[in-house]
């Protein structure tokens, strides 16, 4: 199952991630805190690298630049977060080389 993001998916995570437990559904979230909160894995935006560039924006405009001006930025640092617990719980293997390529495994 893959989970779309969304503030409504966010809020209610449990919602999802427990029935999804329930009836073994394996399901990909885009936001790390559902990884966190049991969710098998995650793969999306690297919301401090976003924030970080967001406040160099921030800069740009108090010292005067027209934000009119300037480029619209995507997300350019996705990460990878995988629940070995989780996995385990499911009664799944997660191969040796996505938990290396992983930005973050939690056992």
């Amino acid at each position: 199952m893959i989970v779309t993001g969304s503030v409504l998916a966010l809020v209610h995570r449990d919602l999802i991630i427990w029935p999804a437990a329930r009836h073994r559904l394996p399901a990909v979230y885009s936001q790390q805190l559902s990884v966190l909160s049991s969710g098998l894995m995650s793969y999306g935006p690297n919301f401090v690298d976003s924030f970080r560039r967001a406040a160099a924006y921030i800069d740009r405009i108090l010292k005067g630049e027209k934000p009119a001006s300037m480029p619209i930025q995507m997300p350019t640092k996705y990460q990878l977060v995988i629940n070995l617990k989780t996995a385990k719980v499911l009664g799944l293997d997660v191969p040796a080389h996505l938990q290396q390529i992983a930005d973050e495994v939690i056992e």
